[in-house]
């Protein structure tokens, strides 16, 4: 069964954080206690929300039209990982704040690699649950706001950022909403290298724990899959030790300049390492993970 629950009649506009227009929230739990207390502190805010009491098709939950969804995974039983990267991938403008009973270091991870926007473990406080809620839904509007601006061009890739998709000749890659999130970060920073805190913080929206290798393999898959949709270009280098930068280089470029058709007056083949050396050291600059 589906409870729907309207604002209060004395609503504020702006719901947590100052944001407008008002939140429309959704929670897919079971524990009556919490959800009567957040639904309660939601009342007095004036926030637009629903309890779901079981679980929802990733389908249903997008034509919600929800600005944010707390779910507790344990809901899901063994389909809840599959769910969590369904929904995500089919609503990457929706805030996905998984709240639910005690879980490991690697559940917490895989949940946050998936898509989801934030974790909290039960209990928790119902005014967190909101905060954590806002600043989740202020980072989606600010993505939203990539609709009036024009699509961004490197090399054979084209970042359509009111679609949350790119393409490589008309052709999709097929991105998850962070790798999406992650290639357009790359690229707007316009050639300047992206600490990999830097890239945690604006992507995860909080500081990177120590030792925390998610930006290292979302990197890592994302450039797999441009290097497959387009062969031909390099584009995410890797700075060791700091973090990363987004520059479409030819390949084609390097070919053609590795060794000059015509030799200089004295030359000999002693010499060859002269000239393969810049090639070698563009190399080193931009190995792979």
């Amino acid at each position: 069964m589906t409870e729907i629950m309207a604002a209060a009649p004395n609503a504020v506009p702006s719901g947590p954080g100052g944001s407008s227009p008002p939140l429309r929230i959704a929670v897919l739990d079971r524990d009556s206690g919490f959800v009567r207390v957040l639904g309660k502190r939601l009342d007095e805010l004036g926030c637009e929300y629903r309890v779901l009491d079981g679980p929802h098709p990733a389908e249903a939950i997008v034509s919600m039209r929800l600005s944010a969804l707390v779910v507790n995974l344990a809901l899901m039983g063994p389909q809840a990982w599959q769910w969590l990267e369904c929904l995500c991938d089919a609503a990457p403008e929706l805030g996905v704040i998984v709240c639910t009973g005690p879980s490991s270091v690697a559940q917490r991870v895989r949940g946050l690699r998936l898509g989801a926007d934030d974790w909290l473990t039960k209990p928790c406080h119902p005014e967190e649950v909101i905060a954590r809620v806002g600043s989740v839904v202020r980072r989606r509007r600010r993505f939203s706001h990539r609709g009036e601006m024009a699509a961004l061009m490197a090399g054979e890739v084209e970042i359509c950022r009111d679609r949350f998709q790119a393409f490589v000749s008309g052709a999709s890659l097929d991105l998850t909403r962070r790798e999406f999130e992650l290639v357009e970060l790359l690229a707007s920073a316009e050639g300047r290298v992206l600490e990999r805190e830097e890239i945690y913080s604006r992507l995860w929206g909080y500081t990177m724990v120590r030792g925390d290798r998610s930006v290292d393999v979302f990197v890592r898959k994302l450039r797999q899959k441009l290097e497959r949709a387009s062969p031909r270009w390099r584009y995410i280098h890797t700075h060791f030790g700091i973090g990363y930068r987004f520059a479409a280089e030819s390949l084609d470029v390097d070919a053609a300049v590795a060794v000059p058709e015509s030799l200089p007056v004295g030359w000999d083949a002693g010499d060859q390492g002269e000239v393969a050396r810049p090639q070698q050291e563009r190399e080193l600059t931009t190995d792979a993970i």
